[in-house]
Protein backbone atom coordinates (compact mmCIF):
# COMPACT_ATOMS: atom_id res chain seq x y z
CA UNK A 1 0.00 0.00 0.00
CA UNK A 2 1.32 3.57 -0.76
CA UNK A 3 1.13 5.82 2.55
CA UNK A 4 0.88 9.81 2.10
CA UNK A 5 4.47 10.84 2.85
CA UNK A 6 3.17 14.14 4.73
CA UNK A 7 1.31 12.08 7.08
CA UNK A 8 4.00 10.35 8.03
CA UNK A 9 6.35 13.10 8.35
CA UNK A 10 3.46 14.39 10.78
CA UNK A 11 3.95 11.50 12.82
CA UNK A 12 7.19 11.07 12.66
CA UNK A 13 7.91 14.77 14.14
CA UNK A 14 5.56 14.14 16.98
CA UNK A 15 7.56 13.93 20.62
CA UNK A 16 5.59 10.34 20.50
CA UNK A 17 7.01 8.96 17.83
CA UNK A 18 10.43 11.31 17.12
CA UNK A 19 13.30 8.71 18.99
CA UNK A 20 12.13 5.74 17.75
CA UNK A 21 14.84 3.81 15.50
CA UNK A 22 13.91 4.17 12.43
CA UNK A 23 13.59 0.27 11.66
CA UNK A 24 11.22 0.01 14.57
CA UNK A 25 9.19 2.95 13.03
CA UNK A 26 9.65 1.30 10.09
CA UNK A 27 7.49 -1.99 11.25
CA UNK A 28 4.75 0.48 12.38
CA UNK A 29 4.20 1.76 8.99
CA UNK A 30 4.67 -1.46 7.19
CA UNK A 31 2.14 -3.03 9.72
CA UNK A 32 -0.29 0.17 9.61
CA UNK A 33 -3.53 0.63 7.27
CA UNK A 34 -4.90 4.47 6.23
CA UNK A 35 -8.61 4.40 7.10
CA UNK A 36 -11.13 7.03 5.74
CA UNK A 37 -14.49 7.68 7.75
CA UNK A 38 -17.39 9.39 7.61
CA UNK A 39 -18.43 11.84 10.30
CA UNK A 40 -20.31 10.17 13.31
CA UNK A 41 -18.43 6.61 12.78
CA UNK A 42 -17.13 4.49 16.05
CA UNK A 43 -13.91 4.29 16.19
CA UNK A 44 -13.55 2.48 19.33
CA UNK A 45 -16.52 2.15 22.17
CA UNK A 46 -15.68 1.81 26.07
CA UNK A 47 -15.63 -1.67 27.56
CA UNK A 48 -13.89 -2.85 24.33
CA UNK A 49 -10.35 -3.69 24.23
CA UNK A 50 -9.00 -1.88 21.01
CA UNK A 51 -7.23 -3.80 18.54
CA UNK A 52 -5.20 -0.98 16.67
CA UNK A 53 -3.95 2.27 17.83
CA UNK A 54 -5.70 5.08 15.44
CA UNK A 55 -3.39 7.75 14.83
CA UNK A 56 -5.43 10.72 13.66
CA UNK A 57 -3.85 12.98 11.06
CA UNK A 58 -7.15 14.58 9.79
CA UNK A 59 -10.14 15.42 11.20
CA UNK A 60 -11.38 15.98 14.76
CA UNK A 61 -12.82 13.04 16.74
CA UNK A 62 -15.08 13.32 19.96
CA UNK A 63 -13.75 11.39 23.19
CA UNK A 64 -17.43 10.52 25.20
CA UNK A 65 -18.49 8.28 27.92
CA UNK A 66 -21.88 7.08 29.53
CA UNK A 67 -23.25 5.62 32.47
CA UNK A 68 -26.88 5.13 33.42
CA UNK A 69 -28.64 6.84 30.42
CA UNK A 70 -26.07 9.86 30.91
CA UNK A 71 -23.60 10.75 28.09
CA UNK A 72 -20.70 13.47 28.67
CA UNK A 73 -17.48 14.78 26.18
CA UNK A 74 -14.57 14.20 27.54
CA UNK A 75 -12.68 15.69 25.15
CA UNK A 76 -12.43 16.97 21.61
CA UNK A 77 -9.19 15.85 19.51
CA UNK A 78 -7.35 17.15 16.35
CA UNK A 79 -4.44 16.08 14.35
CA UNK A 80 -1.44 14.38 15.74
CA UNK A 81 -3.23 12.20 17.44
CA UNK A 82 -2.53 9.08 19.29
CA UNK A 83 -6.42 7.70 20.04
CA UNK A 84 -6.54 4.65 23.24
CA UNK A 85 -2.81 4.64 23.86
CA UNK A 86 -2.80 3.73 27.39
CA UNK A 87 -5.23 1.25 26.72
CA UNK A 88 -3.39 -0.82 24.19
CA UNK A 89 -0.18 -0.40 26.04
CA UNK A 90 -1.68 -1.92 29.28
CA UNK A 91 -3.57 -4.31 26.65
CA UNK A 92 -6.64 -2.84 28.80
CA UNK A 93 -10.06 -2.23 27.93
CA UNK A 94 -11.06 1.46 26.49
CA UNK A 95 -12.74 3.60 29.38
CA UNK A 96 -14.06 5.80 26.90
CA UNK A 97 -15.88 5.58 23.00
CA UNK A 98 -14.21 7.51 19.99
CA UNK A 99 -16.56 8.90 17.09
CA UNK A 100 -15.64 11.44 14.62
CA UNK A 101 -17.22 14.76 14.68
CA UNK A 102 -16.35 15.62 10.84
CA UNK A 103 -14.71 13.14 7.94
CA UNK A 104 -10.92 11.93 9.68
CA UNK A 105 -8.60 9.67 8.30
CA UNK A 106 -6.05 7.82 10.65
CA UNK A 107 -3.20 5.93 10.11
CA UNK A 108 -4.08 2.46 12.04
CA UNK A 109 -1.50 0.75 13.78
CA UNK A 110 -2.14 -2.83 15.12
CA UNK A 111 -2.08 -3.10 18.45
CA UNK A 112 0.29 -5.94 19.24
CA UNK A 113 2.79 -4.76 16.91
CA UNK A 114 2.82 -1.11 18.89
CA UNK A 115 3.10 -3.38 22.18
CA UNK A 116 6.50 -5.03 20.21
CA UNK A 117 7.74 -1.83 19.93
CA UNK A 118 7.48 -0.59 22.92
CA UNK A 119 9.10 -3.43 24.12
CA UNK A 120 11.73 -3.14 22.08
CA UNK A 121 12.47 0.00 21.56
CA UNK A 122 14.00 1.74 24.58
CA UNK A 123 13.62 5.54 23.03
CA UNK A 124 10.06 4.69 22.14
CA UNK A 125 9.04 3.58 25.41
CA UNK A 126 10.76 6.81 27.13
CA UNK A 127 8.66 8.90 24.59
CA UNK A 128 5.10 6.65 25.41
CA UNK A 129 5.64 7.34 29.23
CA UNK A 130 6.20 11.01 28.70
CA UNK A 131 2.94 11.25 26.40
CA UNK A 132 1.18 9.42 29.17
CA UNK A 133 2.71 11.67 31.88
CA UNK A 134 1.65 14.39 29.71
CA UNK A 135 -2.33 13.39 29.38
CA UNK A 136 -2.16 12.80 33.21
CA UNK A 137 -1.62 16.79 33.22
CA UNK A 138 -4.00 17.32 30.89
CA UNK A 139 -6.97 15.05 32.95
CA UNK A 140 -5.79 17.30 36.01
CA UNK A 141 -6.44 20.60 34.12
CA UNK A 142 -9.72 19.44 33.27
CA UNK A 143 -10.55 18.32 36.72
CA UNK A 144 -9.22 22.00 37.75
CA UNK A 145 -11.29 24.12 35.40
CA UNK A 146 -14.02 22.74 36.43
CA UNK A 147 -13.99 22.85 40.11
CA UNK A 148 -12.29 26.08 40.63
CA UNK A 149 -14.30 27.80 37.63
CA UNK A 150 -17.97 28.65 37.23
CA UNK A 151 -19.18 27.32 33.74
CA UNK A 152 -19.24 31.08 32.45
CA UNK A 153 -15.47 31.38 32.92
CA UNK A 154 -14.78 27.88 31.73
CA UNK A 155 -16.32 29.30 28.37
CA UNK A 156 -14.71 32.51 28.36
CA UNK A 157 -11.40 30.49 29.12
CA UNK A 158 -12.05 28.17 26.34
CA UNK A 159 -12.79 31.29 23.43
CA UNK A 160 -9.82 33.10 25.04
CA UNK A 161 -7.79 29.69 24.62
CA UNK A 162 -9.15 29.00 21.12
CA UNK A 163 -8.42 32.58 19.70
CA UNK A 164 -4.87 32.55 21.16
CA UNK A 165 -4.19 29.39 19.55
CA UNK A 166 -5.24 30.78 16.22
CA UNK A 167 -2.72 33.52 16.68
CA UNK A 168 -4.93 35.61 18.84
CA UNK A 169 -7.70 35.88 16.12
CA UNK A 170 -10.83 37.04 17.28
CA UNK A 171 -12.91 34.89 16.57
CA UNK A 172 -13.59 30.92 16.84
CA UNK A 173 -15.23 28.74 14.12
CA UNK A 174 -16.39 25.28 16.07
CA UNK A 175 -15.76 22.06 14.26
CA UNK A 176 -18.17 20.41 16.02
CA UNK A 177 -22.14 21.13 17.47
CA UNK A 178 -22.82 22.91 20.49
CA UNK A 179 -23.92 20.25 22.18
CA UNK A 180 -20.17 18.98 22.11
CA UNK A 181 -18.82 21.95 23.33
CA UNK A 182 -21.48 21.82 26.05
CA UNK A 183 -20.63 18.98 27.47
CA UNK A 184 -16.76 19.16 26.75
CA UNK A 185 -17.11 22.42 29.39
CA UNK A 186 -19.14 20.49 32.20
CA UNK A 187 -22.92 22.50 31.27
CA UNK A 188 -26.26 21.68 29.65
CA UNK A 189 -26.51 23.28 26.50
CA UNK A 190 -29.37 25.47 27.60
CA UNK A 191 -26.60 26.67 29.95
CA UNK A 192 -24.18 27.60 27.09
CA UNK A 193 -26.52 29.74 25.48
CA UNK A 194 -27.12 31.38 28.70
CA UNK A 195 -23.41 31.96 29.31
CA UNK A 196 -22.89 33.38 25.18
CA UNK A 197 -25.69 35.67 26.33
CA UNK A 198 -23.92 36.92 29.58
CA UNK A 199 -20.85 37.24 27.76
CA UNK A 200 -22.41 39.71 25.59
CA UNK A 201 -21.09 42.69 27.64
CA UNK A 202 -17.66 41.33 27.24
CA UNK A 203 -17.54 41.49 23.55
CA UNK A 204 -18.54 37.85 22.77
CA UNK A 205 -20.97 37.21 19.76
CA UNK A 206 -22.42 34.47 18.56
CA UNK A 207 -24.20 33.55 15.21
CA UNK A 208 -24.41 29.52 14.62
CA UNK A 209 -20.75 28.33 15.05
CA UNK A 210 -19.29 31.78 14.82
CA UNK A 211 -18.27 33.01 17.84
CA UNK A 212 -16.50 36.13 17.70
CA UNK A 213 -14.51 38.48 20.01
CA UNK A 214 -14.85 42.39 19.87
CA UNK A 215 -11.82 42.45 22.65
CA UNK A 216 -9.97 39.85 23.44
CA UNK A 217 -8.04 41.62 25.96
CA UNK A 218 -10.81 42.57 27.61
CA UNK A 219 -12.38 39.15 27.87
CA UNK A 220 -9.07 37.65 28.89
CA UNK A 221 -9.50 40.10 31.86
CA UNK A 222 -12.95 37.74 32.83
CA UNK A 223 -11.52 34.47 32.11
CA UNK A 224 -8.43 35.24 34.10
CA UNK A 225 -5.88 31.94 32.04
CA UNK A 226 -4.12 29.95 34.22
CA UNK A 227 -0.56 28.53 33.67
CA UNK A 228 -1.48 25.55 35.96
CA UNK A 229 -4.96 25.17 34.76
CA UNK A 230 -4.50 26.58 30.75
CA UNK A 231 -0.99 26.37 30.03
CA UNK A 232 -1.18 29.84 29.12
CA UNK A 233 1.54 32.88 31.12
CA UNK A 234 -1.65 34.36 33.43
CA UNK A 235 -2.93 33.94 36.84
CA UNK A 236 -6.41 35.32 38.66
CA UNK A 237 -9.08 34.28 40.43
CA UNK A 238 -12.62 34.03 39.88
CA UNK A 239 -14.60 36.78 39.02
CA UNK A 240 -16.94 38.05 41.60
CA UNK A 241 -20.14 39.20 39.57
CA UNK A 242 -20.11 36.11 37.52
CA UNK A 243 -23.38 33.80 37.49
CA UNK A 244 -23.86 31.13 40.09
CA UNK A 245 -22.04 28.05 39.44
CA UNK A 246 -23.46 25.33 36.97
Amino acid sequence: MQYPLSDWDLVRATPLFAAISEANFRALRDAAMVNRFPKNTMLGKEGDRPRVLHILVEGAVELFAGHNGQSATIEVEEPVTAIHLPSIISNAVAIKSVRTVSSARTLSIPADVLREAFRRDAGFSRAVAEELADSYRDIMRLLMNEKLRTSVERLAAWIVQSCTARGNKGSVELKFNKRILASRLGMAPENLSRNLAYLVRYGVHNSGRDIQVDDLQRLEEFAKPSILIDGANHHGQPQADAPERA
